[in-house]
């Protein structure tokens, strides 16, 4: 089970972006990267083609370490680390450290 998902709201905790927020657009666990709303924006110049898209330099959101973001609680609203719970059912659910609040 993954700590980050998409739909997340996460807090960017080093690198050129410290500091900023975003909900998390996708998440590419296998190379452990995730991209983020609003944040970590490239120039990219782009080769044009007729009738499918413009030519010129566009901005884009590239993609972040997972290590590099920690997960904001709903609750606390606070950047936390991520534990694991299991509830009574049976389900295992992540949960924040801060105030032992359940995520999923």
């Amino acid at each position: 089970m993954a700590k980050i998902k998409s739909g997340d709201t996460v807090f960017v905790s080093s690198g050129r972006e410290k500091g900023k927020q975003g909900k998390v657009r996708a998440v590419h666990p296998k190379d452990r990267r995730l991209i983020i709303e609003g944040v970590n924006f490239v120039t990219r110049h782009q080769k044009g083609r007729p009738g499918v898209r413009q030519a010129g330099i566009i901005q884009q959101e590239a993609a972040l370490d997972i290590s590099n973001v920690m997960l904001v609680c709903g609750k606390c609203g606070r950047p936390t680390r991520v534990g694991f719970r299991f509830l009574e059912d049976g389900r295992k659910v992540r949960a924040c450290k801060h105030c032992d609040e359940v995520i999923d």
